[in-house]
């Protein structure tokens, strides 16, 4: 464990509290997060989560744009539910993702764990996407590929980063739970 790690984990624990609250600063404070994790990545040698980690901040500014100036009167987004057909989409993509990202990482690098860090980063986009999008099925998602991230990080001896995880996962519950009661709660395609 390092203060890098520390920093960057309780850099994500607030980041994910804001965004649970529906509060803007996630994305910015989610941001630094990831660019220190992008780091740490690098040096554990887990390239797909040096690549999410990338990926994910540009997803930050996609996400502080839609929460602040997206939606029909450029207000800032409404939660929404996808309906069925874009979940299932959504969760094709994260399949695709996965087996091109972890052949490429299995046959290029010298990653560790190239398939199941790929298919945890596949699907971790499809979920900060849809969370950028404020869409409510981002947070079962979310509570799905955390659990499968605590189990990596443990197998992989990042226990503090495992502990990040597992407290995501009790966010992710919490969002869902929260988001689920939003009065604007409505299904977009």
């Amino acid at each position: 464990m390092s203060w890098l790690e520390l920093v960057a984990a309780g850099l994500g624990i607030v980041a994910v509290w804001l965004t649970v609250r529906q509060n803007p600063w996630c994305w910015p404070i989610g941001l630094i997060m990831v660019l220190l994790y992008a780091w740490l990545f690098y040096d554990w040698r887990l390239y797909s989560n040096l690549l999410l980690q990338l990926l994910f901040a540009a997803l930050q500014l996609y996400g502080w744009w839609q929460w602040t100036r997206g939606g029909d009167r450029h207000d800032g987004r409404k939660v929404s539910r996808l309906g069925v057909v874009a979940v299932l989409t959504g969760l094709l993509i994260g399949v695709l993702g996965a087996g091109l990202l972890g052949y490429l990482m299995a046959t290029y690098t010298n990653a560790n764990s190239p398939w199941l860090d790929s298919a945890l980063t596949a699907f971790s986009l499809v979920a900060q996407l849809w969370m950028a999008q404020k869409r409510l099925q981002c947070w079962a998602l979310w509570v799905m590929v955390d659990i499968c991230y605590v189990a990596f990080f443990m197998y992989s001896e990042l226990y503090l980063t495992a502990g990040l995880y597992a407290a995501f996962t009790a966010l992710a519950i919490n969002g869902w739970l929260t988001w689920r009661c939003d009065s604007a709660l409505q299904y977009e395609p």
